[in-house]
């Protein structure tokens, strides 16, 4: 009895009777806020983002979102990208806000995330990546 050989494609590989699909990753609200936050900052340049994974390590949050600016003006725009995109994606406003452009700190409070921004030459000084160092990095692309 003679055995068939697979169909090939016009790339030659050979087609199959079922498509393999990979499962869906789990959506997860906070991380994807996380991540829109960050998109945001990048949106208005800013430099050195980070996002770090709390969960399991702090009881107040579950996210930061770290970023540098290099201008009180360039803070200022950062944070009102955050809060205009995250308001148009999610209809969220802050619970919290705290510092100003001029305090070269800037704090945007989502709750399960809480976005830091800073200027460049204030974040060395607070050094919150090394402070949490044991939390999770999350890879930012744009």
């Amino acid at each position: 009895m003679a055995t068939r050989k697979p169909a090939t494609t016009s790339t030659g590989s050979r087609a199959t009777s079922r498509a393999k699909k990979k499962p869906a990753a789990p959506v997860d609200p906070e991380e994807t806020l996380a991540r829109l936050c960050a998109d945001a900052a990048l949106d208005k340049k800013a430099e050195d983002v980070v996002i770090l994974d709390m969960r399991g390590i702090s009881s107040f949050t579950d996210f930061f979102v770290i970023v540098s600016g290099t201008s009180e003006p360039q803070l200022k725009a950062i944070a009102g990208s955050i809060r205009e995109r995250v308001r148009e994606a999610t209809g969220q406003r802050p619970t919290a806000e705290d510092g100003f452009p001029v305090s070269q700190w800037v704090i945007v409070d989502y709750g399960s995330v809480i976005v830091h921004i800073f200027h460049s030459e204030k974040r060395p000084v607070y050094g919150l990546e090394d402070l949490w160092n044991d939390a999770k990095r999350i890879e930012v692309t744009h």
